[in-house]
């Protein structure tokens, strides 16, 4: 199911309740540092609990401690939809970081 995109306006709104996510091209974006490997790994995990309940999932990039997510809808022509600001959401609230 296709999905409507954001407007600047709205993803803008969005960003100012989600702390440390930014828009790099049509993705929210973020990078999250971990205390080591095994707490980003489990950070991971967990988030892949929270995607998979919203049936969207993220791009992610692990190397060590440092994960970043990308979370862009592709349904939607690969823009940023409510999709994408509802996981940014339920990744801040079991962030432990």
């Amino acid at each position: 199911m296709a999905r409507t995109p954001l407007t600047q306006q709205e993803i803008d709104a969005a960003l100012a309740k989600l702390p440390g996510w930014r828009l790099e091209g049509d993705r929210l974006v973020k990078t999250f540092q971990l205390r080591n490997f095994k707490e980003a790994v489990s950070f991971i995990v967990r988030m892949s609990f929270e995607a998979e309940a919203l049936d969207h999932h993220p791009e992610l990039r692990n190397v060590y401690h440092t994960v970043d997510i990308a979370l862009t809808t592709h349904d939607a022509g690969n823009k940023v939809t409510q999709k994408d600001v509802d996981l940014a959401r339920a990744i801040e609230h079991f962030s432990w970081i």
